[in-house]
């Protein structure tokens, strides 16, 4: 076991989480869903919001800011408050970064969250408002190279050829995130799945078929964030933030990665288990970050559960890890990182009743592992 580098995961906790509905046409403002989302997290904890002193989110010119949703709840003066630009990427950062500030005293109870109406109102990606995500969008638009589907898709045809990914290793993956989600009563999508369903489904853009891609959704999810002694004396198992890592990534068309095949996260991996004092064998599941099917195989190489260009033939097998019991952004629905946390503290409080993985104690949850945006971030969560 490697040694630990910091005392992390001694200090904060994560103390409640919360969700709305996950639906494709929510009714309701981002706001309202932000406000929600957070009352459930805080309800969960046994906490109010006179108890919140921060607020942290990320959001790509699609939800809304701390400053509109501190007064909407009535905080009217938090000591530390994060409004994070940036995709899926920095979904796991928001939350590093609030324990850093619990854990440094510039707040005591945190809440992050994410909400968007990403079904109804505007996609992530940026279409539907005018309003470019990166301005190297200049460059691929006279291509008509512009949705993450078309990016995501070079990047899994470099591996397809590189180690001889197939389709069917593709298609595995979201025929067992389906499964799992069959037991989710919040999943969006719960009817299984054969390969054949996956096989038989329109292409987006090759090699994706459409159950490659996550569901365009509205919800929201929050988490709350506090001193893990302090958690210890609230109404929810707590569950410890024992490592928080985040870094660069190669930028989709300025970046120069010099081999596609390997995402950010390699780099970034070595640095959250040795934070931790573990490494992937300690991990009982993991919550990877499937904005596509391809991010599933490439962050089980990254992070290590297998070797480089085995990613396809592991999903197959189904190893010995059990990957995004809740169904993922795949099948349950994309609240852009925060509900892959919320599902690894569920599974670790023991409390993921029919998905339910027996004893696990050690979980990895994983932002976009580095493409196109260059960032990524991860959190090693442990059962308090």
């Amino acid at each position: 076991m490697a040694k630990r580098l910091l005392e992390f995961g001694d200090r904060t906790a994560v103390a409640g989480v919360g969700y709305t509905a996950f639906t494709r046409d929510s009714g309701v403002s981002t706001l309202t869903l932000a406000c929600r989302a957070i009352m459930a997290a805080l309800d969960d904890a046994g906490l109010g919001p006179g108890d919140v002193d921060g607020l942290a989110t990320h959001r790509v010119g699609d939800s809304v800011a701390p400053t509109v949703v501190g007064p909407a709840l009535g905080v009217h003066d938090p000591t530390w408050h994060l409004d994070q630009f940036g995709g899926g990427s920095v979904s796991h950062a928001v939350v590093g970064q609030a324990a850093l500030a619990v854990a440094a005293g510039l707040a005591e109870t945190v809440v992050c969250y994410r909400a968007i109406n990403a079904r109804s109102e505007f996609r992530m990606g940026g279409t539907g408002r005018g309003l470019p995500v990166s301005p190297e969008i200049q460059f691929q638009a006279p291509y008509g190279y512009v949705a993450p589907p078309q990016q995501y898709a070079m990047y899994a045809r470099a591996h397809m050829l590189k180690y001889g990914t197939k389709a069917e290793h593709f298609g595995h993956i979201a025929v067992t995130q389906r499964a799992s989600a069959a037991k989710n009563p919040r999943a969006l999508m719960r009817t299984p799945i054969t390969l054949d369903d996956y096989l038989a489904a329109r292409w987006i853009a090759e090699p994706f078929r459409l159950l490659d891609c996550c569901l365009e959704t509205d919800g929201a999810c929050a988490l709350v964030i506090t001193t893990a002694e302090r958690a210890r004396t609230l109404r929810r198992p707590p569950v410890l933030i024992s490592a928080a890592a985040w870094g660069g990534g190669a930028s989709h068309l300025s970046g120069g990665a010099a081999d596609p095949t390997t995402s950010a996260a390699a780099a970034l991996a070595p640095r959250l288990y040795a934070q931790a004092g573990l490494g992937p064998s300690d991990i009982d599941v993991a919550e990877l970050y499937d904005c596509f099917t391809y991010s599933v195989l490439v962050q089980l190489e990254d992070y290590g559960f297998c070797p480089k260009g085995e990613g396809g033939p592991y999903a197959v097998s189904a190893g010995r890890l059990p990957v995004n019991t809740h169904g993922g952004f795949l099948s349950e629905g994309y609240v852009h990182g925060i509900n892959h946390i919320a599902e690894a503290v569920s599974q670790l409080r023991g409390d993921a009743a029919d998905r339910q993985v027996p004893g696990a104690e050690v979980a990895l949850s994983t932002a976009q592992p580095g493409y196109i945006l260059p960032a990524t971030s991860a959190l090693i969560l442990t059962k308090g």
